[in-house]
């Protein structure tokens, strides 16, 4: 109940300071967004590009988590991936919200399953987002970003929803473990409070799901 609670009000809050914000009335924010979207990148940040390609990066982390729970769960885990890729946390955090804690896994993996349980699924993106803040350190304007991030609502809620993404994975990451026989909790935390590397990592180097047809056992 208590984790239920706190996601809904990160939720509520976040939803309704969008709202507030309402970056898409601020001129200029959907011809940035058009440019992005299209690869238009010319005179755009490259910053404010890895930003935004990272929150494409997030929605497939969570996949290789969300897509094995949702075999134990009454609910699907594609509206809220799906959304999540164009609304970031708001689109995600509903799933977290209705499902129940659950360590178990039934059946077999298939191919998607067995893509995104994949050690080499976690590589590619962890390269992907190397590259990504390479290219924005080495020429980006971290002034310039700056100076959006207090100017632009756009890259004001983008760099929060980038944050919460970080802040909500935990809520996964605990039965995911426990399906493979992980119970070590300096392993969560560490996971957990390294901002998004840690999430990488963690699919990295995590054991193969087994497929079972009974409750993965306490080792």
């Amino acid at each position: 109940m208590g984790r239920k609670l706190a996601l809904w009000l990160i939720w509520t809050a976040f939803t309704a300071y969008t709202l507030l914000l309402a970056p898409l009335d601020q001129p200029g924010t959907l011809t940035v967004i058009g440019k992005l979207v299209t690869l238009q990148l010319e005179g755009i940040n490259p910053y404010v590009i890895t930003l935004f390609s990272l929150m494409g990066v997030w929605p497939m982390v969570y996949a290789c988590l969300m897509f094995i729970d949702e075999r134990s769960q009454t609910i699907s885990a594609w509206p809220s991936f799906l959304a999540s890729n164009g609304s970031g946390v708001i689109g995600m955090i509903p799933y977290l919200m209705l499902r129940e804690p659950s360590e178990e896994f039934t059946g077999n993996k298939g191919f998607l399953l067995e893509c995104l349980d994949s050690r080499q699924t976690g590589v590619a993106l962890t390269l992907t987002t190397i590259g990504l803040l390479a290219y924005a350190v080495l020429t980006g304007d971290w002034g310039d970003f700056v100076h959006q991030w207090h100017t632009s609502r756009f890259v004001h809620l983008m760099s929060g929803d980038f944050c919460l993404m970080c802040v909500v994975f935990p809520s996964l990451l605990g039965d995911d473990m426990a399906r493979r026989g992980l119970r070590d909790s300096l392993i969560f935390w560490a996971v957990s409070l390294v901002p998004l590397f840690g999430a990488l990592a963690y699919l990295c180097l995590r054991p193969p799901l087994p497929e079972s047809n009974t409750l993965l056992e306490n080792q």
